[in-house]
């Protein structure tokens, strides 16, 4: 099948790459001339654990193709909406103008009977908006939504083996027509048996924010819990072992630390409860408000943890950090907690020096007020403390022994719970922990 994927970030690249190993061909459209012309060469302009092989691959097989011209996606038969949906300046709205646009590109080239699919994420009410602009003005189209479950580190593989797929579709006709087409597009998978969800426009949108809301709320309440057990004493990783033994509860997301960040959880927990303020029913959603604050209050204690360990003084102190992206396998910075905590670290008079596997050009573009390191060792050298701010195996990894070398004094702050306190505190090292007594 011909298809094209309109927004190749994040989202839209992977998803083209992925069809093209589905056993497509595939057009991928960007306004974006930098973009385009790096993925043409097989260039990755984001860093994805695996996508770099799967693009090459998709290139060499002559069946994926990358322009700026909406022309060029003349012909495919399903058309894949993937551009991002930002959270609009000075509110908790998502910012459907991306959508809009590529929606209103799009009729320049769809035909009756094409398939326009939206994998955006999107408030509630969008779907049925543009399949009413798409019947207007060019009858027979199509709409469907298709929502994206990609976790960042993950996101081939999540393309590639998603644990289920979700249909929006209209009634009647239509909807099993689309149910066909998506079939087909997703054939191989459907082949393996994932669990498919064929339903609505508004509930295929409310699906991933649902989600996200829900995860973003289990990691709240063990940032929550990791509150009270600094108040009393407690352990909140020996906590979160214990209930999540129960497997109504699990032990997923229940890691507490400096909390989530990146272009997903936080604005789409917002734009949720946006949403759900136009259409009357806020009251719903008012528990995501504090599941927010919650998540931002762990960077303040993050920085006043920091003091504390600096002997109540962060002025003139020399500060590791050692992570800069929201999250480990990914070079993403959107609402970087780690980053966050540097800032405001080095605003407080410490001297900052933050480094990162694979964000640090990233950060350096977008944070240009911050100093920079290659590696850990160099960001540690002569520092007063060391804080691990991304759980990157690679900071997992390192020798507390050898790494204590380069400090000037051993205070380690975990800011995942990723390392072991045990080995650390062997070597010599202070460590602490949000929500964990000091080792």
């Amino acid at each position: 099948m011909r298809i094209s994927v309109i927004g190749c970030g994040y989202l839209g690249a992977v998803h083209a790459a992925s069809l093209v190993e589905l056993g497509h061909e595939v057009v991928g459209i960007d306004v974006d001339d930098r973009k385009v012309r790096a993925l043409c060469d097989g260039r990755a302009p984001f860093y994805e654990p695996d996508f770099q092989e799967l693009l090459a691959q998709s290139l060499i097989s002559g069946r994926l193709t990358f322009s700026t011209d909406v022309a060029d996606a003349a012909g495919a038969r399903v058309h894949f909406v993937c551009v991002g949906t930002p959270q609009k300046h000075g509110e908790y709205a998502a910012d459907l103008r991306f959508v809009q646009a590529a929606a209103e590109s799009l009729l320049e080239v769809v035909e009756p009977g094409d398939l326009v699919v939206g994998k955006s994420t999107v408030p509630v009410g969008t779907a049925a908006g543009l399949s009413q602009m798409f019947g207007e003005k060019v009858p027979g189209t199509l709409v469907a939504w298709n929502p994206e479950f990609l976790r960042e580190g993950f996101a081939v593989r999540d393309t590639l083996y998603p644990d289920r797929l979700v249909y929006g579709v209209p009634d009647g006709a239509d909807g099993e027509r689309i149910t066909g087409v998506l079939d087909e597009v997703y054939a191989r998978i459907v082949g393996r048996g994932v669990p498919k969800v064929v339903t609505d426009y508004a509930t295929a949108e409310m699906v991933k924010t649902a989600a996200n809301s829900f995860l973003a709320t289990k990691i709240s309440f063990i940032n929550a819990m990791a509150e009270l057990c600094e108040a009393t004493g407690a352990d909140v990783k020996q906590l979160a072992d214990a209930i999540g033994y129960d497997d109504r509860i699990g032990r997923k997301f229940l890691n507490a630390g400096l909390g989530f960040g990146g272009g997903c959880l936080p604005k789409d927990i917002r734009a949720f409860m946006a949403r759900a303020g136009e259409l009357g029913a806020d009251q719903a959603l008012t528990f995501l408000r504090e599941v927010d604050n919650i998540n931002m209050r762990r960077r303040i204690r993050m920085v006043e943890l920091a003091r504390e360990v600096c002997d109540g003084s962060l002025l003139g102190k020399r500060v590791a950090v050692l992570g800069a992206a929201f999250k480990p396998d990914s070079d993403d910075i959107r609402d970087s907690p780690a980053l966050n905590v540097a800032a405001q670290l080095q605003l407080q008079g410490a001297v900052v020096r933050v480094t990162d596997p694979a964000a640090i050009e990233n950060s350096r573009r977008e944070w240009p007020h911050l100093d920079f390191a290659e590696t850990p060792e160099e960001a540690a050298e002569r520092a007063d403390a060391v804080l691990v701010l991304t759980e990157w195996k690679q900071y997992r990894a390192l020798d507390p022994v050898e790494f204590g070398k380069h400090v000037a004094q051993k205070r380690v702050l975990d800011g995942r719970n990723a390392l072991s306190r045990t080995a650390w505190t062997e070597a010599g090292w202070t460590y602490r922990a949000l929500g964990r007594r000091a080792g």
